[in-house]
């Protein structure tokens, strides 16, 4: 044991710390995509894991034909609305439930995402070509001020959008459907816009993530809707612990990037603890199992039928 102990570099960590920040802003964005589905629609859409390496491929695929950065990662985004209409189309136009939707089109990506690049996976030679989204030590403080620059300016967006008239009706029509309708709104569109904006910004983050890592790989989104998740989970609960009562909704989704930052922060310490890189997905079923306890375990503990049994067992016990 000590000798485990004594072989763990604290400078390590330290410089490894940078890197898990970086990430978790990058995926952060992809956090954001899932809370517009997750939250405003009340589903948890499976098109994510497809639509982030749709991203990712289109990305490098476009940078290796001599497209601009930006403009691949634009691409990289009107992909992603695709794959999220497509989803959304299939559950309001067939019927097909949103989650089964959400697999068939997850499905649908693996070989849409081979034939974008020709194989399971694509590289970009970063001595030819310069990305401003670079794990490169040395630049890795221009990546995390970018990504944050960015975090921050969909966030108020989407802050902005979601007050307007259109961005209220797709708000009621996750939290109900029923009087949503009975107030004229079109509910069917509403869940395709959500999706496909959800989708959007999936594959927006696959794009950078891409650039990130100089390659995008047929599987980099397996496992993203639990990471997205476990991003939200943990971003509501540190919220509503800090703040309470008063974490408004613009706080909301800043901590949404707040807990896809703290979860990548977690991953970087597990890796460092030197736990095996298999069981990191089993981790992290553990994590977003816990966080999504959370709620339903606070609540439980302040409800008056709790606290009453509590009571009448805390008297049974002094009356024996």
């Amino acid at each position: 044991m000590l000798t485990y102990f004594a072989s763990l570099n604290p400078a390590a960590l330290l410089r490894s710390c940078p890197g898990g920040i970086a990430q978790g802003l990058i995926w952060g964005i992809m956090a954001l995509g899932v809370y517009l589905t997750f939250r405003m629609l009340d589903v948890a859409d499976l098109t994510v894991d497809g639509s982030l390496a749709t991203g990712g491929a289109v990305t490098i695929m476009l940078v290796l034909s001599g497209w601009n950065n930006e403009l691949a990662l634009v691409v990289a985004f009107a992909a992603g609305l695709l794959a999220g209409l497509v989803t959304g189309l299939l559950h309001t136009l067939l019927g097909i439930p949103a989650i089964l939707a959400g697999i068939l089109t997850q499905i649908s990506l693996y070989s849409i995402n081979l034939n974008i690049m020709g194989r399971a996976n694509q590289s970009v030679n970063i001595n030819k070509v310069s990305f401003y989204f670079t794990s490169n030590a040395k630049l890795l403080p221009r990546t995390i001020l970018l990504a944050a620059l960015l975090c921050v300016a969909l966030i108020a967006v989407l802050y902005w959008y979601l007050g307007t008239e259109h961005g209220s009706a797709l708000r009621a029509t996750g939290i109900n459907g029923n009087m949503a309708r009975a107030q004229g709104i079109n509910t069917n569109r509403m869940k395709v816009i959500g999706l496909a904006l959800s989708n959007g910004l999936v594959a927006l983050s696959g794009g950078i993530l891409a650039q990130y890592q100089s390659f995008a790989d047929v599987n980099m989104g397996r496992g993203a809707i639990v990471i997205g998740l476990a991003a939200v989970i943990i971003g509501e609960v540190l919220g509503e612990a800090i703040f309470r009562k008063n974490l408004s909704f613009w706080l909301r989704l800043l901590f949404v990037v707040v807990g896809s930052i703290i979860y990548y922060i977690v991953y970087v310490f597990v890796i460092w603890l030197k736990f095996p890189a298999d069981d990191m997905k089993l981790l992290t079923a553990i994590v977003v199992a816990l966080f999504l306890a959370v709620p339903y375990l606070k609540s439980h503990a302040k409800s008056s039928f709790g606290n009453l049994a509590r009571r009448n067992a805390r008297k049974a016990k002094e009356g024996a």
